[in-house]
């Protein structure tokens, strides 16, 4: 129970530092699972009912990795919340990569970037979850045919309002 307490403690300090986000966890429902073979995930509902997915790896992750975890634990991303300070973090560093690749360009459109926003690096990773598709989490397992198992079994689905 202690343990958990400061498992949630942590990860909220983590998250305010790193991103901005000032979160209280009331309901784990996945802590610290494998979603790779050197990555891991928490999975938590906050005070006021929103699910945010948190991933960090021991190595490099990407935009493109975690859009791939987020699909195969079987939610559905909402918004990737970009890190503390900068806004427009994504398409900063989509420009950088593209004017790397093409220095000659000038007028750049979003739909020029699409392709390097998937490179800009995201680690840790904070997603805010609008569905889970199935209501089964999955979960990274060598062991198995599909290589993803059941973490856990919960039901949710945002319901947008104005």
């Amino acid at each position: 129970m202690r343990d958990k307490m400061y498992d949630d403690l942590a990860l909220e300090r983590l998250i305010k530092d790193r991103f901005g986000v000032d979160i209280e966890v009331r309901q784990t429902i996945v802590l610290k699972a494998p979603v790779s073979r050197t990555a891991q995930a928490s999975l938590f509902l906050t005070e006021k009912k929103q699910l945010y997915l948190f991933v960090s790896g021991q190595s490099k992750l990407v935009l493109a990795d975690v859009i791939k975890i987020v699909s195969r634990m079987g939610l559905k991303a909402e918004l990737y919340i970009p890190p503390k300070g900068r806004p427009h973090y994504f398409d900063e560093l989509a420009a950088e990569k593209f004017h790397d690749v093409f220095p000659g360009r000038k007028n750049v459109n979003d739909d020029d970037l699409r392709f390097y926003r998937s490179l800009v690096t995201y680690n840790p990773a904070l997603v805010l979850i609008s569905e889970i598709k199935d209501g089964h989490v999955y979960q990274f397992d060598s062991d198995s045919i599909t290589n993803w198992r059941v973490a856990a079994k919960f039901a949710y689905r945002r319901i947008r309002t104005s």
